[in-house]
C-alpha cells in the first residue's frame, strides 16, 4: 500500500436503515464517505451530515459504472466498498413468480457482484482495499417462506469466501456482516409483503403466511431485535481495522440460530421450524 492510497468509502442503500446509520457513523468519525441510493432526494440530508452523495442503482450497470468513475476521478480509487443495498422477498416457492426471483437476485446478489468487480482494479492497483458484504443470519439458516431471499444471502456468503482468498495477496480484505433482527424499514416492508400475500384470494398457503407475519412482527418488536447502529459499528471495524474479521455475526438471536442450525440435523431443524410456523397443508 502506498501512503497515497484512497480510503474513500462507498456505501450502497443509504436511504434507510443500516446504510444510513453506517454513513452517519463513519462521516461523524471523520471518514471520507460516499453515501449512495437510487434517488438522490432520499439522501440529500446526508450531505449536511458530512457525506458526499452519489446516485447509484445496483440494478443498473451504467449507474454503477458512473458512480465508481466519479469517485475514482476524485479520489483515485474506491478504498472501501460496503455492499448493503437489498430487500427481503417473502413467499412460497410455488407462489413467487420468476420475475420476483430474478428481481431478488438482481438486487441482493448480481448488483453486489458487478459493483465489486468495478472497484477491485483500483484497490488492487493501490495495494489496499476493504470489501464489506452485508449478508444476514439468513445466509447461514433458512426460515420457511423466505427461501428466495435466503438463497441470495447464501450466494453472498459463498462469493465472499472466494473473494477473500482471491484478493488477499493484493492487500484487499473481505468481510461478511451477519445480522439478525434489526429494527429498520426492511422488516416493515417484509412484514407488509407477508400480510398482502397472506390475504391473497385462493392461496393454499394462507395460514402459513399468517403465521410468518405474526412471527416476524413479534420478533422485530421483541427484545432480540436491535437498532441498525450495532451493524454500523461492526461495519466500521471491518472497514478501518488492520485485521478485520472475515465474519461478524451480530445480535444474540443470530448467534443462537446459527449455532442451532450447526448442531441440529435436518429433521431437528424442520421440527424446530414446525414449532414456530404453521405447516402448509
Amino acid at each position: 500500500m502506498t501512503d497515497q492510497a484512497s480510503k474513500a468509502i462507498l456505501i450502497t442503500g443509504c436511504s434507510t436503515g443500516i446504510g444510513r446509520a453506517t454513513a452517519l457513523r463513519l462521516a461523524s468519525r471523520g471518514h471520507n464517505v460516499y453515501a449512495s441510493a437510487r434517488k438522490l432526494d432520499a439522501i440529500r440530508d446526508l450531505g449536511d451530515a458530512g457525506c458526499k452523495i452519489v446516485a447509484l442503482d445496483v440494478c443498473d450497470e451504467a449507474s454503477m459504472r458512473a458512480a465508481v468513475e466519479e469517485i475514482v476521478a476524485k479520489e483515485g480509487a474506491v478504498g472501501a466498498l460496503v455492499n448493503n443495498a437489498g430487500y427481503g422477498q417473502v413467499g412460497s416457492i410455488e407462489d413467487l413468480s420468476m420475475e420476483d426471483v430474478r428481481s431478488q437476485f438482481e438486487t441482493n446478489f448480481f448488483g453486489l457482484v458487478q459493483l465489486t468487480k468495478l472497484v477491485i482494479p483500483g484497490m488492487r492497483a493501490q495495494g489496499w482495499g476493504r470489501i464489506v458484504n452485508v449478508s444476514s443470519m439468513g445466509g447461514k439458516v433458512v426460515f420457511p417462506g423466505f427461501g428466495v431471499y435466503h438463497a441470495t444471502k447464501f450466494a453472498v456468503e459463498a462469493i465472499s469466501d472466494a473473494m477473500r482468498f482471491e484478493l488477499r495477496a493484493f492487500g484487499i480484505r473481505v468481510s461478511v456482516i451477519e445480522p439478525g433482527a434489526i429494527r429498520t424499514e426492511f422488516e416493515q416492508t417484509s412484514a407488509d409483503t407477508i400480510g398482502a400475500t397472506a390475504r391473497a384470494d385462493g392461496s393454499s398457503y394462507a395460514a402459513f403466511y399468517e403465521s410468518i407475519e405474526t412471527r416476524a412482527r413479534g420478533t422485530y418488536a421483541g427484545p432480540m431485535s436491535v437498532g441498525p447502529e450495532m451493524v454500523a459499528k461492526a461495519i466500521e471495524h471491518a472497514v478501518t481495522s488492520g485485521r478485520p474479521r472475515s465474519r461478524y455475526p451480530l445480535t444474540p438471536g443470530a448467534r443462537v440460530m446459527i449455532a442451532a442450525r450447526r448442531v441440529l440435523p435436518d429433521g431437528g431443524w424442520d421440527a424446530l421450524m414446525g414449532m414456530q410456523f404453521v405447516r402448509p397443508r
